[in-house]
């Protein structure tokens, strides 16, 4: 039985990849200390192993990485908080950024050789260079600790990769979203905010004139990336956006959300936020390549994740 390491595995992405790994037969170990995380979100199976960690407890992580000789690693683990990390840089920085080098010293002095090791970073690390669509070589101009973190992370898992034999790959989500997001958390994404309004009724604030766009991406087709990227050699060494390949507006969004939900939303327009992105969209042709395909337009994400609901 192939076994697997999921760091954050009680949060959104880190939880539905849970599902999809135990589905295919695999052993699956979760480390998350529950600060954003939810237990509920972990699947019930004898094929999970949970630990309430920090991934900054060291001894752990080097004890767990060792007994186990994973074959594949997620690191997924992460204050996803942009506002947070400002609040707190250094704290937030352990966390994004020197766990996950502790990690693969772990692989390193151990010569530990597992399949593959994925690093999840983020679209955060563009800013706000306006250039679209992003492509993997766009200009890099991160706008915040956590951003800064994501970056420098997946530079280091690269080159770790390329410098001491590791299986590396790295990814930078876009806008994702569905089952498992929390609406509850002021962080999370702007489609499950939208979805806990429309059930309550609450009113939704939009900041702006709602004409920025975003590239949302249902998290069926990001779990389907992070498989690709753990079963294609082409993929070690080389960083990947995970998105649709496609933007709308949040007002279209918003449009396509009422007609699905049958439901009005109450809407309260606000200033634009200072370091808000304006536009977003990626380029997904170096995905494409290793054989992924959106499988989910906005219309299919939204009507899946509120039957989910």
């Amino acid at each position: 039985m192939k076994k697997a390491l999921i760091t954050g595995g009680a949060g959104f992405i880190g939880s539905n990849l849970a599902d999809k790994l135990v589905e295919d037969g695999y052993d699956v170990t979760i480390v998350d200390d529950l600060s954003m995380g939810l237990i509920s979100n972990i699947p019930d199976s004898k094929d999970i192993h949970f630990y309430e960690k920090s991934i900054t407890d060291y001894t752990f992580m080097e004890k767990i990485l060792i007994e186990n000789n994973f074959d594949y690693i997620y690191l997924l683990a992460a204050i996803a908080s942009v506002a947070d990390t400002i609040e707190r840089p250094y704290s937030s920085h352990l966390v994004n950024q020197e766990a996950n080098i502790r990690i693969l010293e772990v692989i390193r002095k151990n010569n530990l050789k597992p399949k593959r090791v994925i690093f999840s970073s983020s679209a955060a690390v563009y800013g706000n260079e306006p250039t679209l669509p992003k492509k993997e070589t766009s200009s890099i101009s991160p706008e915040s600790p956590y951003a800064i973190d994501k970056f420098a992370t997946e530079r280091f898992v690269i080159n770790y990769g390329k410098l001491y034999g590791i299986n590396t790959a790295a990814t930078r989500f876009f806008n994702v979203y569905g089952p498992k997001q929390n609406p509850h958390s002021p962080y999370s994404g702007v489609i499950s905010i939208i979805s806990k309004s429309l059930k309550s009724k609450e009113t939704f604030t939009i900041f702006g004139d709602g004409e920025q766009t975003r590239d949302f991406v249902y998290i069926d087709d990001v779990v389907n990336a992070l498989i690709i990227l753990s079963n294609n050699d082409d993929a070690i060494h080389n960083v990947y956006n995970v998105a649709t390949g496609h933007s709308v507006t949040l007002n279209e969004m918003i449009n396509v959300f009422e007609k699905i939900s049958g439901n009005h939303l109450n809407l309260k327009k606000d200033k634009e936020r200072v370091g808000d992105i304006k536009f977003s969209k990626a380029d997904v042709t170096a995905l494409i390549g290793l054989g992924y395909s959106s499988n989910f337009d906005i219309n299919d994400g939204l009507k899946k994740y509120w039957e989910s609901l």
